[in-house]
Formats: structure tokens, C-alpha cells, sequence
């Protein structure tokens, strides 16, 4: 447990400061992959580093474009947001990275957000017709840490990319991970990136330990909020999402919305939907006063297959794409 003497002064700063400067609504966030292999597969605290991930998800390990499109009917109609596509990182080629995102944004009827590695202008470029924001997977703002952390993923390319996008009209997004080794006076270097690039949102997470890493332990939930509650008071109008770790949701979900979070994000949503973590979750959002928009416990009215018949895509497309949902739907109402 964090013992930080006034760590309920600091969450309730936060908590006036994003009132003073949000609606109180919230929301899930939902991170659709593209595919779990990664080409680096070097970064210390992440699953893909393991020699288990790297011999089950082989490089041509992909989703469908009917899986990855599945998930984002439900999404649409669960009310979730779209955190960002993500995954793969070289796995796909660009165009069919391109094509992804303009399915998926007609599948919303809007932009969305990329976390897609290194892009360089002329990608941001083919990719802006259809992408509202690009966001960068920094982990930790401390250089030095980071370097040993991540030895394949140096920051900077990542900081001229945030840069470009900046300049070419996106809005922009980096995240961090908690609990990789950071002390509280490397908060400033997190704001001074996030001033120097001029950030419209940040997502944090919670170090989730994966067996074959040298990691072994979660953050306590109030040193997780600790950076959310600085974050928020000194950004009043960043937007802030924070991750869950599944086993833990129930224990500080509410936390880390009255810590000045936004919204909530990295919950196995559909393999949990309606479960008791889920009710839970929406639970303490209203608890803590906010409106939750959208559902992880309700399934909406609507006809499946009349959402896929709107979708400006081809027969056969559309047809895999409703094998799939019968297939989701079932698992989720499974679960209530």
C-alpha cells in the first residue's frame, strides 16, 4: 500500500479540478487489435517479449478484416468509443492498414484514433481521411528508463511523429505505464512532454506482470492514482484515460474516475460482458457521480444483421462479418 499523507487531498483536487472543466459523464474505451504478434517484441514489461507469445503468434498472425470489423459493430452499438486500433506493429502492410481504418471509421461513421507504431508524414498523410488522432506508445517519459525498458523503441521518433501529426491538423495521444520503475519526481518530465507536444489526451495504464518478465508486481491502485490526480491538476483539460487490470477492475475503478479520469479503458469487454466486474465498474462510475455512457451489462435492441446490411462493404465481407457476431453475441449473453 502507498502511504502518501495526503494522496485524498490530491485525488480531491483533482476530482474539482475535472468538474470545474468536464461534463460528469464517462465512458469505455475500446482498444481493437489488429493482431497480438509484434515485430519488436523487445519492450521488458510486455507479454510479446515472452518466448511462449512469440511461439504462439507466429509473424503472419492476423485477425480477419471480419473479426476486426465485428468488433467494431458491437462496439458502435454498445455505445464503447474506440481508444484506437492497435497491435501488429509491422505485421500489416501500411495499405491494408489504410483500409482498416477507413472500414472501421465507416463502420462509426467517424474518424478514429491510431496507435500503429512509427509513421512518417507522407503515411500520416493517406491515412488522414480517415483518422481523427495518433497515438504514440512512450510507456515512461524518463529517457533513461525507458532506454533500458525498451531497447528497440527509442522515444525519438516517436516525439518527430507526434510533431508531424501536430503540425498536419491531428489531434494527438501518448501512453504510459505505471509501475515500470518511475519515482514521483519524474512527473515533470511526463509534463514537460506533454507541454512540448502540445498532447490532446493521454492513456495510462497499470503494470500488468507477465510470467517470463522481469516484473512481478502491480502498482498499488493509489500510486496508479497518484499520476492520474497530478496529471489532471496540472492539465485540467487533457483528456485522460486509464486502463484496467481485469482481476483488480472492482478495486479502484471508481478511484481513478474521482482521480480526474475520463473514461475507462483495457477491460476484456466482450469476454465480460454482464459479468459481475462489469456491473461493478458501471457501478462505482455512478457512484463517483458520472453518467456512463453506453453499456458493458446491457445488450441493445437492435438487429444485428440490419446494422451489417447499412455498411458500405461487399456481400461476402458483410456475410463473414455476421458469422461472427452470431459468434460474439453468444458469448456475451453467455456471460449475464
Amino acid at each position: 500500500m502507498m502511504h502518501d499523507s495526503n494522496f485524498e487531498e490530491i485525488v480531491a483536487k483533482a476530482n474539482k479540478v475535472f468538474l470545474d472543466n468536464h461534463k460528469p459523464v464517462t465512458w469505455f474505451g475500446r482498444c481493437i487489435f489488429l493482431s497480438w504478434y509484434c515485430d519488436v517484441g523487445t519492450c521488458q514489461f510486455c507479454f510479446r517479449s515472452t518466448i511462449k507469445h512469440k511461439i504462439r503468434h507466429a509473424k503472419n498472425a492476423k485477425r480477419t478484416i471480419a473479426s476486426i470489423l465485428t468488433d467494431a459493430v458491437i462496439g458502435k452499438n454498445l455505445g464503447w468509443r474506440i481508444e484506437f486500433l492497435t497491435g501488429g506493429y509491422r505485421i500489416f502492410s501500411f495499405e491494408e492498414l489504410v483500409d482498416i481504418a477507413k472500414k472501421v471509421s465507416e463502420v462509426y461513421g467517424h474518424k478514429i484514433w491510431i496507435n500503429l507504431g512509427v509513421l512518417d508524414k507522407e503515411q500520416l498523410d493517406q491515412i488522414k481521411p480517415y483518422v481523427e488522432g495518433i497515438c504514440a506508445s512512450i510507456e515512461t517519459a524518463d529517457p533513461e528508463l525507458h532506454d533500458r525498458i525498451c531497447p528497440d523503441k527509442p522515444i525519438e521518433p516517436y516525439s518527430e511523429m507526434l510533431n508531424a501529426a501536430k503540425e498536419m491538423g491531428f489531434k494527438t495521444s501518448i501512453t504510459i505505464v505505471i509501475g515500470l520503475g518511475e519515482k514521483k519526481e519524474d512527473f515533470e518530465k511526463l509534463a514537460e512532454f506533454i507541454e512540448k507536444h502540445k498532447l490532446d489526451r493521454i492513456t495510462f495504464y497499470a503494470l500488468k506482470p507477465v510470467k517470463g518478465t522481469p516484473y512481478s508486481e502491480s502498482p498499488e491502485p493509489e500510486k496508479y492514482a497518484w499520476w492520474v490526480a497530478q496529471t489532471r491538476i496540472r492539465f485540467p483539460t487533457l483528456e485522460i484515460m486509464a486502463g484496467l487490470t481485469p482481476k483488480r477492475s472492482s478495486d479502484y475503478a471508481g478511484l481513478l474516475l474521482r482521480a480526474g479520469a475520463n473514461a475507462l479503458t483495457k477491460f476484456p469487454a466482450v469476454q465480460r460482458f454482464g459479468s459481475e466486474q462489469a456491473k461493478d465498474i458501471e457501478r462505482q462510475a455512478e457512484e463517483e457521480g458520472r453518467q456512463f455512457e453506453g453499456s458493458l451489462t446491457d445488450m441493445p435492441d437492435v438487429d444485428w444483421g440490419v446494422e451489417v446490411e447499412r455498411l458500405p462493404f461487399e456481400e461476402a465481407l458483410k456475410a463473414k462479418i455476421k458469422e461472427k457476431l452470431d459468434q460474439y453475441i453468444i458469448k456475451m449473453v453467455s456471460n449475464k
